[in-house]
């Protein structure tokens, strides 16, 4: 959590997901949404109930909670006294404001589920504009957004630690598409039934698409692909040259040893991890000629 406040009537944002520069307050002021810069502020309050502490105490006197101390655990700025707090904070430690941010709105409108015809309200994935189900949990992505979608999740995989790798196996199927039953959907936009493909020909990943307005994914189908394509999934395309495969081959194959090595590692991504990152990352280079 990021939090922002409105320096007009203090309404608090959490803006973790947001990439744009401002985002407008129910008030219509315009909150910078850049990183705010801590002050070192003693603990006075407990994190968890706002109660005022006696001295240098271990636990709250009201509700018993840890009182947490250490610089390192502060990773939550307060946006008003801008003092760091432990994340999970419901209180400020040293104003004692509480934390209660309101959702960012985002631009865009409610769109029925092309699964289930429930509504589904815009929201941000990863600073991306998107329209979630809230009964299925699908996914439509408008324009452009596939691409960033994807993208995304290839970046939330890549900065993981040693120890989140240990579970964030890319999940690919491995389904075969001719065995599954055959369901068109229409898009939520022009009403006109969506084309179906095998994302990339083999992940066994279908999508539906619209080519005027997005992408439909089903739950879990975005992690599906970002994992089919950080494993080597897809092969070469067409006109990929061989130092593109060269690097490509590099990429999934530093992703593979990363897996390999996780449970070796303490929590903390050593050097070596670090430059096996890097080489990954150059998997978000070929996004715009894998996703075709």
């Amino acid at each position: 959590m990021r939090l922002v406040a409105c320096s007009n009537c203090h309404t608090q944002y959490d803006v973790a997901d947001v990439r744009a520069k401002t985002i407008p307050c129910r008030c219509g002021i315009e909150i910078d949404t850049s990183p705010l810069l801590s002050q070192e502020r003693s603990v006075h309050r407990c994190g968890s109930c706002g109660a005022l502490l006696l001295g240098d105490a271990v636990c709250c006197d009201y509700c018993r909670a840890e009182i947490v101390r250490d610089p390192d655990a502060l990773s939550l700025i307060c946006p008003e006294c801008f003092a760091r707090c432990a994340d999970d904070s419901r209180f400020c430690t040293a104003c004692g404001v509480g934390f209660k941010p309101e959702p960012v709105r985002i631009e865009g409108h409610e769109l029925p589920c092309p699964a289930c015809s429930v509504l589904m309200p815009p929201r941000q994935v990863g600073g991306v504009a998107a329209n979630e189900c809230l009964s299925c949990h699908g996914l439509w992505a408008p324009g452009e957004s596939f691409d960033e979608l994807v993208s995304r999740a290839i970046e939330s995989r890549q900065q993981a630690t040693p120890a989140q790798l240990q579970i964030l196996k890319p999940r690919v199927t491995g389904s075969n598409p001719a065995v599954q039953s055959v369901q068109y959907r229409k898009c939520p936009e022009c009403d006109e039934f969506m084309q179906r493909r095998n994302f990339r020909k083999k992940s066994g990943v279908i999508i539906d698409s619209c080519p005027a307005h997005g992408i439909w994914l089903d739950a879990d189908e975005l992690e599906e692909i970002a994992g089919f394509i950080l494993s080597g999934g897809g092969g070469p395309t067409p006109h990929e040259g061989a130092e593109e495969r060269r690097q490509k081959a590099a990429a999934a194959g530093a992703f593979a040893q990363l897996h390999a090595s996780a449970a070796k590692r303490s929590a903390a991504p050593s050097l070596e991890i670090r430059g096996a990152l890097d080489v990954v990352d150059s998997v978000a280079s070929f996004l715009s000629r894998i996703l075709k």
